[in-house]
């Protein structure tokens, strides 16, 4: 018996299986093995095809249960993660009817500040705990705006992971925690937010049905059980943006605890029982996988876009792929704490929440070309997502979310030992590294919905610290004179 996840990111759609009773991961795999196209048609925008979801999905499903030789009456239920905050807009047939606006989208920028203003801050931050900003709900509204002909066609709103459920069931569902990442949710009335859909003149019917986090949500039909190579009938019974559902993964689900991604975009996400903000809405509060009426649970979530987006720039256009991560990782051994002088604003992947929504892209300061080489612009790239991260956190323990541990998958950025050193010393906090994904993650909350587990320590049972990064305080005097000259300067742009 085993439980099938899909992570459905920017990069890639991974699948991963889990067996039920052992808890262990049995076979993971990913398509495309290189990065999804992201469409940029024009500045700051970025799209992607919500087909090409479904068609590696696809792949992958097949993939992992050859990998493991699973037959797919063995798979009892599916759990899906999915990038969040992106919009998918479909008609009466379910026909897509534009490219998906992903999460590194900044046009609807205006929309949200706009709506902030008109029904002011305090109204705003007290019902939705954010600023609508760049959110589901403010990309919806340039669509309204801007492609009237398409809104007129819109029978349904989705989130990408929703659209990934509704092709595999035919049903078109949502949830509580997933309106909250899209500035739909009115966290006082415990609703979608109607005086947000009064003000963008949206009906309350392109809204997706309600379900709960972990419970049955759908069937598989037979024709994409067939695509799928997976048996009709099975049901799904999860969903979650990624970022909660990467808490999931680490079992973090009660107030105090952390964790943490790097990724294309970067993200730490603390728990919390207080439904508090940001009066600046730079960092966010959403419903959190675990959250019920009787015991809330909110998730305070810091992103930086700019990322392993940016480590992958290095190797791909300034390297132009002569050498893999690991080299590169020693490469910047070779440069001292703070790169010489040399310092990096990671900003370069759309609009900061952190920075208010501001798009600063990303920039090099401080180049002498008789001191800095590689090593110096490797070092000074990981360092500055690492002083971003460390900017965000101190916004996050404003609110009121304690850092003491911080829990991340053994993968992405946290395989560089520079990054994961850094970000140690930098905080103080040291770093649990567990051998998990999101995929892993979702395949376990697909076991949470069907009711197999009864308890998420039964579900988390296998999941095992692989490594401890503890701070060195005898370095951190260097890493915090570093920050400040990087503080400085985001200070000066």
């Amino acid at each position: 018996m085993y439980f099938l996840g899909f992570d459905l990111g920017s990069s890639s759609v991974k699948a991963c299986l889990v067996n039920a009773d052992s808890g262990a991961a049995v076979a993971s795999v990913f398509f495309p093995e290189t990065e999804m196209a992201i469409e940029a048609p024009q500045t700051g925008f970025a799209e992607q095809q919500p087909d090409n979801w479904w068609k590696n999905a696809c792949l992958a499903s097949k993939a992992v249960l050859a990998k493991a030789n699973v037959k797919p009456d063995e798979v009892k239920a599916i759990g899906i993660s999915y990038q969040m905050h992106g919009l998918v807009v479909v008609d009466k047939d379910f026909n897509v009817l534009r490219p998906s606006i992903i999460w590194c989208d900044s046009r609807a920028v205006p929309f949200g500040n706009r709506a902030f203003d008109d029904l002011g801050h305090d109204r705003t931050l007290h019902h939705l705990l954010n600023s609508p900003g760049n959110f589901t709900a403010a990309k919806l509204a340039w669509v309204k705006a801007n492609e009237p002909d398409i809104y007129a066609q819109v029978y349904k709103f989705m989130l990408p992971g929703d659209y990934l459920a509704a092709r595999m069931t035919g049903d078109i569902v949502t949830t509580a925690s997933g309106l909250s990442e899209g500035a739909f949710w009115d966290f006082q009335a415990n609703q979608p937010a109607q005086f947000l859909l009064d003000y963008f003149g949206f009906n309350p019917d392109l809204i997706a049905t309600i379900k709960p986090t972990f419970a049955p949500q759908g069937e598989l039909m037979a024709s994409a059980a067939a695509e799928l190579g997976l048996s009709a009938g099975t049901p799904v019974t999860y969903r979650a943006g990624d970022q909660p559902n990467n808490a999931l993964s680490l079992n973090v689900l009660e107030p105090g605890q952390i964790a943490a991604t790097a990724g294309t975009s970067g993200v730490v996400y603390g728990v919390s029982d207080q439904a508090n903000y940001d009066p600046q809405s730079r960092v966010n509060t959403f419903l959190h996988v675990s959250h019920t009426a009787e015991n809330p649970r909110y998730g305070v979530l810091m992103c930086v876009n700019g990322t392993g987006i940016l480590n992958s720039w290095l190797r791909n256009q300034v390297l132009q792929r002569s050498i893999g991560y690991d080299a590169m990782n020693a490469l910047a051994h070779e440069a001292p704490v703070g790169a010489d002088g040399l310092t990096c604003l990671p900003f370069g992947n759309g609009a900061e929440r952190i920075l208010e929504n501001a798009d600063l892209g990303a920039s090099f300061h401080g180049l002498q070309l008789t001191r800095h080489g590689l090593p110096h612009f490797i070092r000074a790239a990981q360092e500055g997502i690492v002083f971003a991260f460390y900017y965000g956190i101190q916004i996050m323990e404003s609110v009121g979310v304690g850092l003491q541990t911080i829990r991340a998958g053994e993968a992405n950025m946290f395989l560089s030992p520079l990054f994961r050193d850094t970000l140690a010393n930098l905080t103080g906090a040291a770093i649990e590294l567990y051998n998990t994904d999101g995929a892993q993650g979702a395949a376990r909350g697909a076991g949470l919905g069907l009711g197999y587990y009864k308890t998420p320590a039964e579900a988390f049972a296998g999941l095992n610290v692989v490594r401890t990064i503890e701070p060195d305080m005898r370095a951190q005097e260097a890493y915090r004179n570093a920050y400040e000259r990087w503080l400085n300067i985001l200070n000066r742009n």
